[in-house]
């Protein structure tokens, strides 16, 4: 069963009070300008001796991540190593070279060599897009191959070996050089998408542990052998808190393995961090296996952890695992680092909406927390063993300082291949000892690791950057941390995810079911939800319904805007304070909404209400136009009467909200005629648009079938106008129902699907894809207009990536839509099962299945767990499958050539592109005849003013629902033109 408390604070709070709280707790504590004096020498030292020029601190120097050639290196060190083919690694080095210049003066021989080796290679490269002759070629491939050497090269200063073996061999070379020095050992890869994966990472850790304790004396304690760093996300592929359940019974075991290992050798093993939503679930893990290493080995003082000091609830987290250890009598060994995941956790708040970040935004913030956790680990020095991971030789000065006042045991830790410099300084002193935290594996798989090394120090604020850069003065770069965060000088140009949008629209604001606080009002309208009983309008009633509308249209209409916007604000406004909770749980028992897609839904309507009310005020404001003197030209804008407006099921509230929130606003009354499948959700939104202000006969609710109610609409002499979502061919229907009429001719908006398709290349990291396939394919079973059908996979790398693909939909969990471990609910209703199932039935015939058995919660009508085949050509998927049906291909050659075939499916909603070469997507773009292009991400979840949704062709024919040109559709225009000399001559003219 999931928490039902958490164990730390809430992790969204304001910062400024966290941070208050950690000054105050240092206050008395700490020395700064004594920490200052100390590093002063260790800097100047490392200024006037510089480490070699492919140290950190010196790479970044002559190529810093802020310039054109940094990122160009950076690129080509994430991709180059694991594209196969010559032509697209050729492209890849084209693109990136290409940006950059290479030519200017460098400080050191070495330096300069590499750039001029590198600015010679561009001359040998072809230009993006151009294809190279034969002699161009060669020039290319061996241009290419001396990149590929260079880049190894970058590689092997961070990584220690490519084996165990091989690092234990250049650690004991390390020591010999530097006798106060141990290891810790980082088997290099990401989190695993698959069992197959995870299993794989489980063997490499378990294989280094006995190379570590062959080398280790089981004597000494784990603190002076040397020991290994673990990943909790790359031994389980649904490391995440709603799989709470299967992390518990099937990781743990797995860990346990390895813990019994590293205790028989008394060895130190760390499980690193993970990201914010992680942590109550890395501390349940942490938990159960602390219970089982005092159960079975409490002699063993190596077991530990992470702490990231750039979380705002990492002093909190200190005292929850000094209480642990002192409840088990254990006491653990913990690593105490910045943080390495602040650009991903800014943006998962932003987009989440949550009510603040979980991590500092400025440096000196975290500064200021890892100061405040050094004192924390120091005053648990009899359950904790403190490891303090820094580069800064200010932050190393004064953990020394605390470490004198308290006379307290602990050790300092620096990454291999980064701070080799001030460490050199700082271990002279016999009495500080240094753990180098040390990668080890293949190249190809440091990829992600050394961006994130580059990204964390390349940043213009970072000690690393600045030590490098003789322009930063001592006191600059020493400058106390406890000084800039004082509250006058607190500066943020970061704003908090609910003002993301600016103070005129609030972003609206999300939940993180990883929070029980965020969850429990959820599932507490759930089991309190009864879904109300909707009842149907007769063909009679929705006549009768129009005429209402079109008598009600003249005084809506001439409701200021102001007025109109007021209303749909109201309703924003009782949506996210009074009625998430249970819109949520309406979505999740009458759509099959997994509780994820259910917040997000909610989030989307108040968008819409929130983002429509803003442009009716721009676009409706009259417009004085340009003309000759003597007359005034005024363009209008007004309503063009009753609107009728056709939601789908898929999206039953925000896309129901949107259409009728645009028609509202522009002056518009509106006739709903929601989905027969979830009338009850209509209900509910239009409830609210009452009760804010909007007039009963301005907006009416008909349910029913479309073939009647929806046809009888559409089909009124006093139907202004029609917007639409659903399928091409209904969306033909009323075309031409509406084109049959008599009278005026009546606009129709319809969004309708698509045979989306996701171009991969060589160059794109197959975690990254994907995770990108999985969630565009089946989350929300596969049913949403935007959601991916065909998989286009270059042939270099298809075997590879679409066995991860597999293995990743195989860990997925169909089943009861309000557990919150379910990843795909049942399909709508009976026929939209049947008619999947149909076409799944087809494929098993024409096509090579690609998936077996499925994982299933519950057996529960109308649920299809992820399907998956490979067929032969684009040409071949000639019919959208509304569901979790995904058809791959395999591509080769030239990607332009797949780009005109997709477009010749005639189709355009969504494309996703994924590619490392910067020109290819911007011309795969520019090709594409789509209305939503996505690159290096996943295809759906477009957020209202951010990335206006709708397509062309077979999928629709705009505008774009919430972008700056949708509200015009609703509109009628009309200039108005004066002659101000009417009455006797130009006033203005004579007294201007």
């Amino acid at each position: 069963m999931p928490r039902t408390t958490d164990r730390l604070p809430f992790p969204y709070r304001s910062e400024a009070g966290v941070l208050a709280h950690r000054l105050s707790a240092l206050q008395g504590a700490l020395d700064w300008a004594a920490a200052a004096t100390q590093a002063a020498p260790w800097v100047s030292a490392v200024r006037e001796n510089p480490p070699p020029f492919w140290a950190m601190e010196s790479l970044l120097k002559e190529y810093p991540i802020s310039s054109a050639e940094g990122l160009a290196l950076m690129r080509l060190a994430e991709a180059l190593l694991r594209v196969p083919d010559a032509e697209t690694a050729i492209a890849l080095t084209a693109d990136q070279l290409g940006r950059a210049d290479f030519d200017g003066a460098a400080d050191s021989t070495l330096a300069r060599l590499s750039s001029t080796a590198i600015a010679m290679s561009k001359k040998f490269l072809p230009e993006a897009g151009n294809e190279p002759g034969l002699m161009a070629k060669l020039g290319a491939k061996t241009v290419v191959a001396a990149t590929l050497r260079a880049v190894q090269l970058l590689g092997r200063q961070f990584v220690l070996g490519q084996t165990i073996e091989e690092g234990m061999k250049e650690a004991a070379s390390a020591r010999k050089r530097q006798a106060n020095l141990s290891f810790s050992f980082d088997m290099l890869g990401e989190g695993a998408r698959t069992d197959a994966d995870a299993l794989r990472y489980l063997a490499s850790y378990q294989n280094a542990i006995a190379a570590i304790a062959r080398t280790a004396d089981p004597k000494r304690l784990p603190s002076q052998n040397d020991g290994i760093s673990i990943k909790l996300s790359a031994l389980h592929p649904r490391y995440e808190d709603a799989q709470h359940d299967r992390v518990m019974s099937e990781l743990v075991p797995r860990v346990w393995t390895l813990c019994e290992g590293a205790a028989v050798a008394n060895v130190n093993l760390t499980i690193d961090a993970e990201e914010v939503d992680r942590l109550e679930l890395s501390l349940d893990v942490f938990e159960a296996l602390a219970k089982l290493v005092a159960q079975h080995c409490p002699q063993w003082p190596g077991f530990g952890l992470a702490l990231q000091a750039y979380q705002t609830r990492a002093v909190e987290l200190i005292e929850h695992v000094a209480a642990l250890g002192r409840q088990h009598r254990l006491k653990f060994m913990c690593r105490l680092v910045k943080g390495a995941y602040w650009d991903a956790e800014i943006k998962r708040a932003q987009e989440m909406g949550l009510p603040a970040y979980p991590v500092f935004t400025q440096k000196p913030h975290t500064d200021v927390s890892y100061l405040a956790c050094a004192q924390a680990l120091f005053g648990a020095s009899d359950a904790i063993y403190p490891q303090f991971a820094t580069h800064n030789a200010g932050t190393i000065a004064a953990i020394l300082q605390m470490a004198t006042r308290q006379g307290a045991p602990f050790e300092l830790q620096r990454l291999h291949g980064m701070g080799e410099g001030i460490y050199r300084e700082v271990l002279k002193n016999p009495a500080v000892s240094c753990r180098v935290y040390a990668p080890v594996g293949a190249h190809r798989d440091l990829l992600a690791y050394l961006v994130r090394r580059l990204l964390e120090n390349g940043a213009n604020s970072s000690f690393v950057h600045q030590l490098a850069d003789e322009s930063v003065g001592m006191d600059e770069l020493l400058l106390s941390p406890l000084e800039q965060s004082k509250p006058d000088v607190m500066t943020s140009t970061l704003p908090l995810p609910p003002e993301l949008y600016g103070s005129k629209r609030p972003n609206s604001l999300g939940l993180d079911l990883a929070v029980v606080a965020h969850r429990e009002p959820l599932l507490a309208a759930h089991a309190a939800l009864v879904l109300p009983t909707v009842p149907e309008a007769t063909g009679a009633e929705a006549q009768a319904a129009v005429a209402k509308a079109v008598q009600a249209f003249a005084g809506w209409n001439h409701t200021p805007v102001a007025e109109r916007a007021a209303a749909l604000r109201r309703a924003a406004d009782a949506m996210q304070q009074q009625q998430l909770p249970r819109l949520c749980a309406l979505l999740v028992k009458e759509a099959h909404k997994g509780w994820g897609d259910a917040v997000s839904e909610v989030r989307e309507a108040i968008d819409f209400l929130r983002y429509y009310a803003n442009d009716a005020e721009r676009v409706m404001a009259p417009q004085t136009l340009p003309g000759p003197t003597g007359e005034s030209n005024t363009l209008r804008m007004e309503g063009r009467g009753a609107w009728v407006c056709i939601s789908p099921w898929n999206f039953p509230l925000a896309i129901f909200v949107g259409q009728v929130a645009a028609a509202l606003a522009t002056g518009n009354t509106v006739l709903a005629k929601p989905a027969e499948q979830t009338p009850a959700i209509a209900l509910e939104a239009v409830k609210l648009l009452h009760a804010a202000g909007v007039p009963l006969d301005a907006l009416q609710l008909l349910h029913g079938p479309g073939e009647t109610v929806g046809a009888a609409l559409v089909a009124q002499p006093g139907t202004a106008g029609v917007v639409f979502t659903g399928s091409t061919q209904v969306a033909k229907i009323i075309q031409r129902a509406l084109a049959a009429k008599d009278g005026p001719i009546i606009p129709l908006i319809a969004e309708t699907g698509g045979i989306n398709a996701m171009l991969v290349d060589s160059t794109a990291l197959p975690e990254q894809v994907a995770d990108a396939v999985v969630q565009s394919a089946f989350r929300s079973a596969g049913q949403r207009c935007s959601a991916l059908r065909l998989l286009c996979v270059h042939e270099a790398i298809a075997d590879g990536v679409i066995e991860m693909i597999e293995g990743a939909a195989k860990e997925l969990v169909a089943g009861d839509p309000s557990d919150l471990a379910t990843d795909l609910g049942p399909v709508i209703d009976a026929e939209a099962f049947d008619g999947i199932t149909r076409h799944v039935q087809r494929l098993h015939s024409e096509a090579r299945p690609l998936l077996g058995s499925r994982r299933a919660t519950h057996a529960l009508p109308h649920v299809i767990a992820p399907q998956m085949f490979e067929v032969g050509s684009i040409a071949e998927v000639t019919q959208e499958i509304f569901g979790p049906v995904l058809q791959v291909v395999r591509w080769g050659g030239d990607p332009m050539a797949v780009m005109q075939q997709i477009n010749a499916l005639g189709y355009g909603l969504t494309l996703g592109i994924q590619t490392r070469i910067d020109s290819r997507a911007l011309a795969l773009a520019g090709a594409a005849r789509v209305g939503n292009v996505y690159v290096n991400r996943n295809m759906i979840g477009a957020v209202v003013g951010v990335q206006p949704f709708g397509g062309e062709g077979l999928s629709g024919t705009g505008p774009k629902a919430g972008g700056p040109h949708y509200l015009l559709r609703f509109c009628a225009e009309q200039t108005l033109t004066i002659n101000t000399t009417a009455a006797g001559g130009n006033v203005a003219l004579f007294t201007g």
